[in-house]
């Protein structure tokens, strides 16, 4: 991830946990870690380039583009920071959560995480308002 940082003029993250994210929905969450990750930067952006979202409440210039993320390199460079960070709170729920293995599938639907779901039902981690959950109220229960 240093390969990425160290190089930036500044770098931000930004975060909205399971539960918000069930009250707001994934697009408000979505637009609320933006705009964190925006107010966690050291130097005040000129522009923001941003990858399909659009910002309303960022009082910055900024552009909008579809898969930007295939076609500016400091958006793609963004993506893969927030993916390594992603990566790396998935491995501390893992230790939080021992049984679930997120530090394996990093929260994706994989075979063993449906296990768990099905074996020891949601914890505080999970996202009620995405599929499996949201489509079999009570079936992952434990």
């Amino acid at each position: 991830m240093n390969r990425f940082r160290q190089p930036a003029l500044a770098w931000g993250i930004g975060a909205v946990g399971a539960a918000a994210i069930d009250i707001i929905g994934i697009a408000a969450a979505t637009r609320a870690a933006m705009q964190q990750a925006i107010a966690n930067l050291a130097v005040r952006p000129d522009y923001l380039l941003i990858d399909w979202v659009k910002l309303p409440l960022v009082n910055l210039p900024q552009s909008s583009t579809a898969k930007a993320d295939r076609r500016i390199v400091s958006v793609a460079a963004a993506s893969i920071l927030a993916k390594v960070y992603r990566d790396h709170l998935m491995c501390g729920l893992g230790a939080l959560h021992p049984g679930y293995g997120f530090a394996d599938h990093k929260g994706y639907g994989a075979p063993a995480h449906l296990a768990a779901l099905a074996q020891y039902g949601p914890c505080p981690e999970h996202r009620h308002s995405f599929s499996p959950l949201s489509h079999a109220p009570g079936l992952f229960d434990g």
